[in-house]
């Protein structure tokens, strides 16, 4: 590509306005100019941004001091950012500067994020700059401008949340998990990131999302329906679900979906704090789907889950819990 062309396209492609074909054609320009587009792709959206926006606040303190000529970008050992930086310098021209400012400080303040972060053991809610209300899940992080003052609303997940996005048809919602990109205008949905399994899924409650890995589209989905993307083998499974069930963690209820009889303890142990091992180690690979009610005490809980497995369990003079049995073949 030509200096003009690049300016142009990188200039779009920072604010989000480049076709699937066009920040293909950035990517590969930018590899060819000593990247790897690999590494390139293996930043999240966030450290991505956070690079744009240390250049941008060098373009403000150079347009502050009156500088016309191009503007010395931050240095970086690695050089990835060489070949980004030669990109960026091209558009670095003071009267550009002037005129796209404004466009281009909306962008690099998405790098400026809140991060809300709940602990383990707890669930908490949040309400974000547009109204939209999110319930964080334990151990989990979202991260969220304290404006949407951009084209889009943009917030980064690690971890588990259920969102209830306020609808708004000229801005839409966007949740960067890990590789996946889920688009909404204004619906309810729970997205998981389970890092232990490599997998990020996407739950619909109400209304319609999108998700997506880079360019390529991996589904629409609607109430009821939900995307598991596998990252190790780069899988997307499409099912029907009942969305109530992958939502229970919501109101304090306990969800067992196909999970097996030793990360059931494991949530148990968190949930109730108390110490749970196996008499028998074959019953550790058992696999049930259930839900437990909010409020529900540990010995109904375990009085089905036991049933499920064919299973029994003994309170000991401790207090802690041994469960025994056959197993599972």
């Amino acid at each position: 590509m030509s200096g003009n062309n690049t300016a142009v396209l990188l200039d779009r492609y920072l604010k989000g306005e480049t076709s699937p074909a066009e920040n293909e054609l950035i990517e590969r320009w930018i590899e060819e100019n000593g990247t790897q587009g690999s590494e390139w792709d293996a930043l999240t959206q966030s450290d991505k941004d956070q690079w744009l926006s240390a250049v941008f606040k060098d373009i403000k303190v150079s347009i502050n001091e009156g500088d016309t000529k191009v503007i010395p970008l931050p240095a970086r050992k690695h050089f990835l950012w060489k070949g980004i930086a030669a990109a960026a310098a091209v558009l670095i021209v003071s009267f550009t500067l002037y005129l796209e400012w404004p466009a281009l400080q909306s962008h690099a303040h998405r790098a400026e994020l809140i991060a809300f972060s709940v602990p383990l053991n707890q669930k908490k809610q949040l309400t974000l700059p547009d109204g939209s209300r999110v319930w964080v899940n334990a151990g989990s992080t979202l991260r969220y401008p304290k404006a949407f003052s951009g084209k889009t609303r943009a917030v980064y997940l690690s971890g588990e949340a259920f969102f209830d996005v306020r609808h708004n048809a000229d801005k839409p919602f966007i949740i960067y998990t890990g590789k996946l990109v889920t688009t909404v205008l204004g619906t309810a949905f729970d997205i998981k990131e389970d890092k232990d399994k490599h997998t990020v899924a996407v739950t619909v409650t109400r209304g319609k999302v999108s998700v997506a890995k880079g360019a390529k589209l991996l589904g629409v989905l609607t109430p009821n329906q939900q995307i598991s993307f596998n990252i190790l083998k780069n899988e997307t499974i499409k099912r029907v679900v009942d969305a109530s069930l992958f939502v229970a963690w919501q109101q304090g209820e306990l969800h067992f979906d196909d999970i097996s009889f030793e990360d059931a303890v494991i949530q148990l142990q968190t949930q109730f704090k108390v110490k749970i091992s196996f008499a028998n180690q074959n019953l550790k690979s058992c696999r049930f789907t259930g839900t437990a009610l909010k409020g529900a005490k540990l010995d109904k809980i375990l009085n089905v889950i036991c049933a499920f497995n064919q299973a029994t369990y003994q309170t000991k003079a401790d207090g802690s819990i041994l469960i025994d049995g056959p197993g599972c073949n």
